[in-house]
């Protein structure tokens, strides 16, 4: 556990920039620094929730039990706070988050955070206005899948990856296939199959882990028809 400095942190959320020099002392005083490993459980469903939990580096996968196994619900990259709805709506994690990269987390004292919503109101509507842009992403997101066959959900998600996530045409898959499978609610041999279409046709270069976007126009296209 390491102590932070929030005054001079620069990888503070956009709430926090909002806040005062009192507060960030006040913030820094009620907050612990973590670092978590990769496939580290940073919080588990059913537990209680006891402190607000922030991303500060990394990327985490949330995931939920469902009837027959778990569900990934949605990948997160830093800078980003964990489990907010869980935290205020009932104080039990209703779901799972594991650290997908080597990360730190910040863990908040809940009670500090409280004061600061209730005193500082740039900081609650930035904090609502993060709630908002997550809720309506997943609501876009969970009806593009539902309504796409298996061409436009594996382009979709590739796309997503690309520019959200990475920034980038080039990067490492941060879910194994079996994973990426259960995010998009196919099965494994169905990606590795559809994987492979995209390769030989040049629009991906796949080389275990690694994706390439050839031709961003033709992913997107797949996307955009489903």
């Amino acid at each position: 556990m390491i102590r932070p400095n929030c005054k001079f942190c620069k990888l503070k959320s956009p709430a926090a920039e909002l806040l005062n020099d009192d507060e960030l002392e006040e913030l820094e005083q009620n907050c612990a620094l973590v670092q978590f490993k990769k496939g580290e459980v940073i919080f588990r469903e059913g537990t209680m929730a006891t402190n607000i939990v922030y991303l500060r580096e990394g990327m985490v996968k949330i995931h939920m039990k469902g009837p027959v196994g778990e569900k990934i619900l949605r990948l997160n990259k830093a800078p980003v706070y964990l489990g907010l709805p869980t935290t205020f709506g009932d104080r039990v994690n209703h779901y799972s988050a594991t650290a997908v990269t080597d990360a730190k987390i910040c863990f908040i004292s809940l009670e500090t955070f409280k004061e600061f919503i209730f005193s500082n109101g740039n900081f609650a509507y930035e904090i609502i206005m993060d709630l908002c842009r997550m809720e309506l992403s997943d609501s876009q997101r969970y009806t593009n899948m539902s309504q796409k066959q298996l061409p436009g959900r594996v382009a979709e998600i590739l796309l997503c990856f690309s520019n959200s996530l990475f920034k980038s045409d080039t990067y490492e898959l941060p879910l194994s296939i079996t994973e990426l499978a259960d995010f998009i609610s196919v099965s494994r041999e169905s990606v590795s199959r559809q994987l492979s279409e995209f390769t030989h046709g040049g629009i991906i270069a796949h080389d275990k882990k690694n994706v390439t976007i050839l031709r961003r126009d033709l992913l997107e296209k797949i996307s955009a028809n489903g």
